[in-house]
């Protein structure tokens, strides 16, 4: 049974995003201004329309007067006003049964025993505004009034005018928004992509890129990174072609010795004599050969799934007097000093103690901590090599064991050249120290550090360095103690 694979959507791109969302906020932001504005808008102009006509039925209650022929009449100007906006005046009687239209017989009542009238109606083409006033002046007498009738939608003509255009300046805000939205969104996906391509690049391989830092914060936030990351990886793949050239040549030196040995034995140049003191040297460089090629298995097989760390619990003091007895000979062969700090002299009897580092006061369940005894030899062996290839004869290397409340922390001192703040900074990396001081200094290829600081990983601890008090390196080792232990 075979699985089809999935079919990625294509996703909207960053500009028609912006410019979706420009216009979404837009309207959004229109429709909230347009809902919360009309109501007011047409109530304060109902409001004001209302007043208006208020006024204009007092000045129509006071001029109006009755002609010759018995027609109400009211002066030409006031007529105009009343034409103008759209009122309809009515004079009406106490007793009249049909009211004008938009009105009530209460109204009728009400103007007709003299007082005011102010209130709305409704008509079969809309409602309507309604204002009466009694006229009880003049020649007309009492029982007879005046009633102004105006459609709303008259009155508040002006007012949605006003709206109208409110409405025409948001649907120009949308545009500008979109216009906007996109201008913005183009020049950010012009950016991004340039990111893009320069994070292509890196990824085939090609070193030399440079992002021009341009556009919003974000962007050129990002823009920097890549182009540390250009710089950061140009930097490490640097070290690691001077860390394979200097492993190549370490595998190099041995392998030329022995195929050279090899070759004037199978040639009999060799003499009888000398095939001992022949055969040792091969067996030297042979041994020589064999554990650089360890060390580089072990460095790659530690990010491999396959590398597992047998953990159990052991006494630290015995692992670390078990490598003193190994490398003590080695030591005094080329003249250098080995000392033990922090182990009791009844544990290792042939140590140089320094009293103020002992361990009294803890008991001996405080040095057992959870380890790979294979690994954490391997560490301290691969420190011891590095210490003693760096020490000059008449130096001094030391093994610090310390307990601390819950951890306990191992430490490989020598009297050698030591380190700088810029050689701690990078002293575990592969090859670092090796390319800062191949030919300067005794130094290795640098996998045996890189090995100690994984290593000590992988034992749940870490890998530090740092100054000797006595002057050269220190390279310490902290292992957590188990929580049961630890106090």
């Amino acid at each position: 049974m075979t699985t089809q694979p999935t079919r990625r959507r294509p996703s909207l791109g960053i500009t028609v995003r912006m410019a979706l969302l420009g216009v979404v906020v837009a309207v959004v932001v229109a429709l909230v201004a347009g809902i919360a504005a009309f109501p007011l808008v047409r109530d304060s102009a109902q409001s004001r329309a209302g007043a208006d006509l208020a006024r204009l039925a007092e000045l129509t209650a006071t001029t109006v007067t009755k002609d010759p022929q018995g027609q109400f009449v009211v002066p030409p100007r006031v007529g105009v006003v009343l034409q103008t906006e759209g009122v309809s005046a009515y004079v009406v009687f106490r007793g009249v049964d049909e009211p004008p239209p938009g009105t009530t017989q209460r109204d009728i009542d009400l103007v007709t025993t003299g007082r005011p009238v102010s209130g709305t109606g409704s008509t079969e083409d809309g409602d309507v505004l309604v204002e009466g006033r009694p006229l009880d002046r003049g020649p007309l007498g009492r029982g007879t009034g005046v009633l102004l009738v105006q459609p709303v939608s008259v009155a508040i003509g002006p007012a949605l005018a006003v709206l109208w255009r409110v409405a025409a300046a948001l649907a120009l805000g949308i545009v500008v928004a979109i216009v906007v939205a996109v201008i913005v969104s183009q020049r950010m996906a012009r950016s991004l992509r340039a990111v893009a391509t320069a994070a292509d690049r890196l990824g085939r391989g090609e070193r030399d890129v440079v992002v021009n830092a341009a556009g919003p914060a974000e962007v050129t936030q990002i823009a920097e990174s890549i182009n540390r990351l250009s710089q950061a990886l140009t930097e490490s793949e640097g070290r690691q072609r001077d860390f394979l050239l200097s492993v190549s040549h370490e595998l190099r030196t041995p392998l030329t010795a022995v195929m050279g040995y090899a070759q004037a034995i199978s040639d009999g140049l060799v003499e009888s004599p000398d095939l001992s003191r022949t055969g040792a040297v091969m067996v030297t460089e042979a041994q020589r050969l064999d554990r650089l090629v360890s060390d580089l298995l072990d460095l790659a097989r530690l990010q491999a799934v396959d590398f597992s760390f047998n953990l159990v619990e052991v006494d630290v003091r015995d692992i670390v007097v078990q490598a003193y007895d190994v490398w003590r000979d080695r030591c005094q062969r080329v003249g250098v000093d080995l000392q033990v700090t922090g182990i009791d002299s009844s544990v290792i009897d042939s140590c140089v103690i320094d009293e103020d580092r002992s361990d009294e006061g803890f008991s001996d369940a405080g040095f057992i901590v959870a380890v790979d005894p294979l690994r954490l030899r391997q560490i301290i062996d691969n420190l011891t090599e590095n210490a003693l290839r760096v020490t000059p004869e008449g130096g001094r290397i030391v093994f610090a064991l310390t307990r601390l409340p819950d951890s306990l922390t191992l430490e490989v001192r020598d009297t050698g050249p030591g380190l700088t703040e810029e050689d701690i900074a990078v002293a575990f990396t592969p090859g670092a120290l090796h390319g800062r001081y191949h030919g300067v200094r005794p130094v290795g290829t640098g996998v045996g550090l890189a090995l100690v600081a994984r290593l000590a990983r992988g034992l749940g601890g870490t890998a530090l360095a740092a100054q000797a008090p006595e002057g050269g390196a220190r390279f310490t080792v902290v292992l957590p103690i188990p929580a049961g232990r630890a106090g």
